[in-house]
């Protein structure tokens, strides 16, 4: 639940609150790109300054 919830609050502050949309359709096209740019190019410093599917994909150490 508390990952979720900083998930929306990051979506609101880099997202939602820096842009504007003139329909839905708009809006869902941009939350799509979004969610695609938070799992694929955001670099996050708990992951080694790798994005999520970087770190999910990476080889395992032994």
């Amino acid at each position: 639940m508390a990952a979720m919830e900083s998930f929306f609050g990051t979506l609101k502050s880099e997202f939602l609150h820096l842009n504007r949309f003139e329909s839905i359709d708009e809006l869902k096209a941009g939350i799509r790109q979004y969610i695609h740019y938070y799992d694929h190019k955001r670099i996050k410093l708990k992951l080694n300054g790798l994005s999520p599917v970087m770190y999910r994909t990476q080889p395992s150490r032994p």
